[in-house]
């Protein structure tokens, strides 16, 4: 009986920790094959060098300078992919659908140079200013006055939400959005609580200016970083400047009390990216650059995105 324990408690143990192991080893992308053969193992110790006479070929086929793949002949070889839709079609659907929303994000960044410039000044403010505040105002703030905050402004937001669902004829998420900001206006205590979303009142994920003219057909035009603001585009820059008529704080008469409630809003919103920050390792512009524009597309489309193999994503629950 004490054996039959000992051995059920190993492999209770065994269990436990091999989905520990599986997920540390998924979840390293860089780590290293463990079907690989190691040069000891495949019996070779010295580097293999390539033969000068077969560099360029690859399987009877070599590269030209170009990196097109030519036949031992000369002649390029096709792979009969494209050539095959282009028969069966008459067109290449991929040219023929292909958009400005659909370019790689490096197409859609011609002035690198100049964002990358802009992006550092931005990164250096929100190092030595703004970052220190979000965090002062994160251990400094009850949990439940943060909660409060957040949702008193996503309150606010529901007027420009309700505005630009008008505009893009969404008229069930007009009403919708508009018994929110009422129930929450009210019940909620000017939005200070979030009482909508237990009548069945869900929040969205938020209508802008830019979504809007996205949906009139107005092209995105070039990736831009904004000083302050950060990621944009020309389209996304000029609906937020039209923005700045539409948000109820710009109609407060006292200046001072509409600039604390913008300063307080920004500072909220910092605090809640701190955690978000931290997934950020690498090239911090080219991962904040391709977040925004898949974000970008995510919202101007609803959430209705297709994968790589046409399939709708939305049909599969993860």
């Amino acid at each position: 009986m004490l054996k039959r324990n000992t051995t059920s408690a190993w492999v209770l143990a065994a269990m436990l920790a091999s989905p520990l192991a599986l997920a540390q080893e998924a979840s390293d992308p860089f780590a290293d094959d463990p079907f690989a053969e190691s040069p000891a193992e495949s019996g070779t110790t010295e580097p293999v060098t390539a033969d000068p006479a077969s560099a360029g070929t690859e399987g009877g086929k070599s590269t030209t300078d170009a990196g097109e793949a030519t036949d031992d002949f000369g002649s390029e070889v096709d792979d009969g992919f494209g050539s095959a839709l282009e028969d069966e079609y008459g067109f290449d659907p991929a040219d023929e659908f292909a958009s400005e929303e659909g370019q790689a994000p490096e197409q859609r960044d011609p002035w690198e140079g100049f964002n990358r410039a802009i992006f550092r000044f931005n990164d250096t403010a929100d190092r030595w200013f703004l970052k220190p505040t979000a965090v002062t105002y994160r251990q400094v703030t009850p949990i439940f006055m943060q909660t409060g905050v957040s949702n008193f402004f996503s309150n606010l937001h529901e007027i420009n939400n309700v505005l630009n669902n008008v505009l893009q004829w969404k008229w069930g998420q007009v009403g919708n959005d508009t018994g929110r900001f009422l129930v929450n206006s009210t019940v909620g205590i000017g939005g200070l609580f979030d009482v909508a979303q237990h009548m069945g009142l869900e929040r969205s994920d938020g209508e802008d200016l830019g979504q809007t003219l996205a949906v009139w057909g107005v092209p995105s035009g070039p990736y831009l970083v904004l000083p302050f603001l950060g990621p944009s585009s020309i389209r996304d820059g000029t609906g937020e400047v039209m923005e700045w008529y539409t948000n109820p704080l710009t109609y407060i008469d006292d200046n001072s009390v509409e600039y604390t409630l913008k300063v307080l809003d920004v500072v909220q919103t910092r605090a809640s990216l701190l955690q978000a920050e931290s997934l950020l390792q690498g090239d911090r512009y080219v991962l904040m650059r391709d977040a925004y524009l898949q974000r970008r597309e995510y919202l101007i489309e609803d959430g209705e995105l297709e994968d790589d193999f046409g399939g709708d994503l939305d049909e599969y629950d993860f």
